[in-house]
């Protein structure tokens, strides 16, 4: 916000490096103009909207830079809805670094991280939490995740939100206008029928919360640690869900002394697999270490993953790790984010599951039986950790919070809301309805942009690359 939006502005739209194809964006009134000046080919000036033209730019002496591709958007028909130009061009460093120079040597401004979407917002192209999602697009790594942002680019929980605040306004405008009979003891808006539409409105805002659990995760990952005792086939369970050896494997008890994360997509979600220290009494110092990183991984992770050998441990062995490692005075033991995993079936076939099973601890919901080294019940592993995240595979139908900001906004609004029932319940005066309904209209108005400040819209754009 600190550039003025009538300046014309250009970045590199493609990444930083040497590549077959480069793209150079300018957008602003005089973008087309400007090029034009620099352009031997068509006359940009006079050609339509959204039209490519084969060319060479020159600079002021006459030097040919390159042959480009220009692409001509015509104000308001573009991302920024002002005149944008794109030229494609050979992907040398040189090339692109002469084509930058040659524009800012004539008035175009080097654009500040995030300003094109900045402009979408500015100029109603988009709406605040639709410009957040273009980050997240170009952040995802997942289809999940690509999906979600998807679902938030073309306004479906931006149209919710603002459904909601067009029936708090409407109210609140009757609210207003009784303030202004104050002195005739009138009433234009019906106190029951606005105690219906905020707990309606509490429903949904509510529904929209708990979502973000799900939300968080899934846009950036699932923490998930291997844990368990030396030898227990912790890097080898790595090794086989990553279908890679990516962890050093051995009889020697305690080869693992640090964490080693990766990632593991299954139908979609991203699980940070976290490979740990096996958990015994240390050895030396720097085990020890390990084993207090294993320790605060599992207290951090969504999903544990707690392994374990048939053949050298028994029940009442596991359960004591489980009571030990899992849950103590510091942290509640919580069954939902465990699973256990009885390794080395092959090795002891006959092994009952049931003999490991203890009451809130360990059952049939939370143990399988498999052999990590010749991948028997890997694939049911892999189901099983997806059903943990994903209960009910038709909440990715539904409309899911994955912005903190968004989240915060919404609980601010609840509380909001709250005082509001309070105020209608006691009896205050309009006064104090109306000011609490203005505070739930500001925080559902923080979250598409109809209020903002400088400071946000730095925060938020300036997490973008320059070209975008």
């Amino acid at each position: 916000m600190s550039n003025p939006l009538g300046d014309t502005i250009i970045a590199l739209s493609t990444p930083q490096g040497e590549g077959a194809i480069a793209v150079i964006r300018l957008s602003g009134f005089n973008a087309i103009t400007i090029v034009d000046a620099y352009f031997h080919g068509k006359s940009l000036v006079d050609v339509p909207s959204h039209t490519v033209h084969y060319g060479k730019i020159k600079d002021e002496s006459g030097r040919i830079l390159d042959e480009c591709l220009i692409s001509v958007f015509r104000a308001p028909r573009s991302y920024t809805r002002e005149n944008v130009v794109e030229i494609s061009c050979h992907g040398s460093p040189y090339i692109i670094q002469q084509i930058l120079l040659l524009f800012i040597r004539h008035g175009v401004r080097q654009a500040e991280p995030g300003e094109f979407t900045l402009r979408a917002f500015l100029n109603g192209q988009l709406d605040l939490s639709q410009a957040e999602a273009v980050g997240d697009l170009i952040a995802a790594d997942s289809s999940i995740s690509h999906d979600l942002a998807m679902q938030q680019m073309r306004g479906g929980f931006a149209d919710n939100i603002k459904v909601l605040r067009q029936e708090l306004i409407d109210f609140a405008a009757l609210i207003e206008l009784e303030l202004d009979f104050g002195e005739e003891d009138v009433e234009f808006a019906d106190r029951d029928k606005l105690e219906k539409l905020v707990l309606k409105i509490k429903n949904v805002i509510s529904s929209l919360i708990d979502s973000f659990a799900l939300g968080n995760i899934l846009k950036n990952g699932v923490p998930t640690v291997i844990a368990g005792r030396p030898n227990a086939g912790k890097s080898t369970l790595l090794n086989v869900l990553l279908n890679e050896d990516r962890a050093i494997v051995s009889e020697i008890p305690g080869t693992t002394r640090d964490t080693i994360e990766e990632t593991l997509t299954i139908n979609g979600i991203v699980y940070r697999l976290i490979d740990t220290a096996g958990i015994r009494q240390a050895q030396d110092q720097i085990e020890a270490i390990g084993i207090d990183k294993t320790k605060e991984k599992i207290s951090k992770a969504q999903i544990v993953m707690y392994i374990y050998d048939v053949i050298e441990t028994t029940p009442q062995q596991l359960w004591q790790d489980a009571s030990t490692y899992l849950g103590n005075n510091d942290q509640i033991f919580n069954p939902d984010k465990i699973v256990f995993i009885a390794n080395k079936m092959d090795l002891n076939p006959y092994t009952s599951p049931e003999d490991y099973y203890k009451e809130g601890m360990i059952d049939k919901n939370n143990l399988i039986t498999l052999s990590a080294k010749n991948k028997m019940n890997i694939s049911y592993l892999k189901d099983h950790l997806y059903q943990m995240v994903i209960d009910h595979p038709q909440a990715l139908n539904q409309t899911i919070v994955t912005n903190t900001r968004h989240y915060q906004a919404l609980r601010d609004t609840i509380s909001s809301l709250d005082k509001v029932l309070d105020g209608l319940v006691t009896g205050v005066t309009g006064d104090f309805i109306a000011m609490d309904i203005r505070s739930a209209l500001r925080a559902l108005g923080a979250i598409t942009g109809e209020i903002y400040t400088d400071d946000l819209l730095d925060s938020i754009f300036g997490r973008f690359c320059i070209g975008k």
